[in-house]
């Protein structure tokens, strides 16, 4: 079993463009302000034309943690998930695979690069790698 998000009308744009391979960045069409997590009005001007960008899929450590305990359905312990400060200006957490919980395994300033993990049908799931 895996632990599902909340899929509703602001957040589908982020999860249709995961299972094609996008990473998508929510976009007032009044003001250009870029904005994650997506929501319904603007936080700049307040308008609800909203629309979206891709981004590059690229970013920099901006923290992280280990998660250790509880467990949590779908993964094995430990994971490590980061707050990544994309380049496209806003931030985002994820899961970091492929790294380590070991002390040096990642740290902040790292780079990371977006990749997708596959959980069915309905989920595509950003994951995050080490560039």
């Amino acid at each position: 079993m895996t632990v599902r998000p909340m899929v509703n009308r602001d957040s589908q744009f982020f999860w249709d463009g995961t299972q094609v391979g996008e990473l998508r960045i929510q976009v007032c069409n009044a003001c250009g302000a870029k904005r994650f997590p997506p929501g319904p009005a603007c936080q700049s001007c307040e308008a609800y034309d909203r629309g979206f960008e891709v981004a590059s899929g690229e970013g920099t450590v901006f923290s992280y943690v280990v998660h250790r305990h509880p467990p949590v359905p779908g993964k094995e312990l430990p994971i490590v998930i980061a707050l990544v400060d994309l380049d496209e200006g806003v931030r985002m957490v994820g899961e970091v695979v492929g790294a380590g919980a070991s002390d040096g395994d990642i740290a902040i300033c790292d780079r990371l690069r977006v990749d997708y993990n596959r959980v069915d049908d309905d989920l595509t799931l950003p994951v995050w790698r080490k560039a």
